[in-house]
């Protein structure tokens, strides 16, 4: 647990620091639309829950940080990603910009642990109630109804190997 007593952040700190982790979960939020902190929750019910969400209750997950996720952190996001080409600039000016591109960045991992605080505060009076089944099946329907939620590409998106493996083992 991280020393704001949240499961998911720090189960989320421990999955991401895994070797090719954030790769698969960077690929999956730019190329097939997918909210990161919804995919590690969808993990850590499955892995640490041993829950299955269904295709309603996934949906309700992202209602609940559906504007947070679009008016705040893409916001944060975009703005530190915007940075970048201006904090490698050595020009006097232009010098402050990294300064403030790691501030932006830090804004942005705030804005993405409240998220997840939203997720989890909003989990515990349901969980209870989720079938559960074994990790592993757990982990890999909730992603496939992740996907199948966000629609397009990310139903045919691959499902994320790595994040499977460092959540499994986290399992319940």
């Amino acid at each position: 647990m991280s020393e704001d007593g949240s499961s998911l952040w720090a189960f989320s700190l421990s999955v991401y620091a895994n070797a090719g982790v954030q790769a698969e979960c960077l690929d999956l939020q730019d190329h097939h639309g997918i909210d990161v902190n919804l995919l590690l929750f969808c993990a850590y019910v499955g892995a640490v829950h041993c829950a299955v969400l269904s295709d309603t209750e996934v949906r309700l997950a992202a209602s609940i940080v559906g504007e947070w996720q679009n008016s705040i952190v893409k916001r944060l996001r975009e703005a530190q990603r915007a940075l970048k080409p201006f904090a490698t600039d050595l020009s006097p000016i232009l010098s402050s910009a990294a300064t403030l591109r790691t501030s932006v960045k830090a804004m942005e991992l705030e804005a993405e642990r409240i998220e997840q605080m939203m997720l989890e505060g909003w989990a515990t009076v349901r969980i209870g109630t989720w079938p559960r089944a074994q990790p592993a099946g757990a982990v890999a329907a909730n992603i496939h109804a992740l996907f199948a939620m966000c629609g397009g590409s990310a139903q045919r998106a691959e499902l994320p190997d790595q994040l499977i493996a460092a959540a499994l083992a986290m399992a319940c």
